[in-house]
């Protein structure tokens, strides 16, 4: 077994790696076994309940049974986090649609809202770009989540997403439509290399912007790259110095055009062009409704919740994922009918 060899120590970042992967394989296999331990001997008990005409013994077997459903369903959603980069940490970005400040503060409702539900899974989250708008909200920001199967679990949510409600800075109480756009996309490893030279990008500083109060640089520290063939432009001003955000604006760029790749690979797969998730106005994911009645609709999926309050709270795994299954079980889920 390669784990077991001594050299395999020579390349740190290999051997660590090799561990990672069978750690999670260790544990797959032991749940599996488990699961099926537990499935065998709940089902001797109720065959021993029958035969002696004991329904206590059953009925609690029964529930055993229906316990451990559960506990398959989350390891089924589990096996679907297999893609290349599906462990990786990753960066998701949230933009402001046309609106102004409803717009701009429906995009902050949306950045706090990953950020909890990034912490119910025990994720580390990270503000790297931060523009705030210009009475309330942000007009975009850039978060880095850290933790297992991050990018396995966002990268779903890469898309429009629609708010209705009455605006509370509408003086007449109107109902409001604001719109707002996510893009998640994986961190990539030293091991996976994305060559990009300086003549391929054009690069900007400008001035950290947002809150921070005396640990924003006033210097011209924050650095946004641009992709001349793409059009992908990525910025940071997390660091203290031109240099620390150049560097982060570097990773964030290679690991955008390594998620553009993976698009790419799997339209190629799928064979359709309804595989490209690519992002726009017109390609809404889902629709969150305050008033006149509560509801969250998926519209690729059909999956809603009634409570808008809890998953703008962060409890988002439901929607993941529904949006995992239709992607693994023949691609993308048939649109569903949107809501007023």
């Amino acid at each position: 077994m390669r784990a077991e060899d001594p050299a395999l120590w020579n390349d740190p970042q290999e051997a660590q790696k090799l561990m990672r992967e069978r750690q999670s394989l260790d544990d797959s296999i032991k749940a599996v076994r488990s699961l099926s331990q537990g499935l065998e001997d709940n089902v001797g008990l109720i065959e021993l309940g029958e035969e002696e005409g004991d329904s206590s013994v059953i009925e609690e077997a029964e529930a055993a049974i229906r316990s451990l459903k559960g506990e398959i369903a989350a390891r089924q959603i589990e096996t679907l986090l297999s893609g290349e980069a599906d462990a990786n940490d990753t960066y998701l970005e949230v933009h402001s649609g046309a609106g102004g400040t409803e717009s701009q503060d429906w995009a902050s409702i949306l950045m706090r809202m990953y950020t909890r539900w990034a912490e119910r899974r025990g994720f580390k989250v990270e503000i790297l770009e931060l523009h705030d708008g210009e009475e309330a909200g942000i007009k975009s920001v850039t978060l880095l989540i850290k933790g297992h199967n991050a990018f396995g679990w966002a990268k779903t949510e890469s898309g429009v997403h629609r708010l209705v409600r009455i605006s509370p800075y509408d003086s007449n109480a109107r109902r409001h439509t604001s719109f707002a756009s996510v893009w998640v996309y994986p961190v990539i490893d030293d091991s996976i290399e994305i060559q990009v030279s300086e003549s391929d990008v054009r690069i900007d500083t400008y001035r950290s912007s947002g809150a921070g109060g005396q640990h924003v640089n006033t210097t011209d520290s924050a650095v946004r790259i641009t992709h001349l063939a793409t059009g992908i432009a990525v910025a940071c001003q997390a660091g203290r110095s031109q240099h620390q955000n150049r560097a982060k604006a570097w990773e964030m760029l290679r690991s955008r055009l390594y998620e553009e790749e993976l698009k790419k690979r799997e339209a190629a797969a799928n064979a359709t062009e309804s595989s490209k998730t690519e992002i726009g106005w017109g390609h809404q994911i889902r629709s969150y409704v305050l008033q006149p009645y509560q509801l969250v609709k998926d519209l690729r999926t059909g999956h809603e919740s009634t409570s808008p309050s809890d998953v703008l709270d962060g409890e988002l795994d439901d929607f993941m994922e529904a949006s995992l299954s239709a992607k693994i079980n023949g691609g993308a889920a048939e649109p569903v009918a949107d809501i007023d």
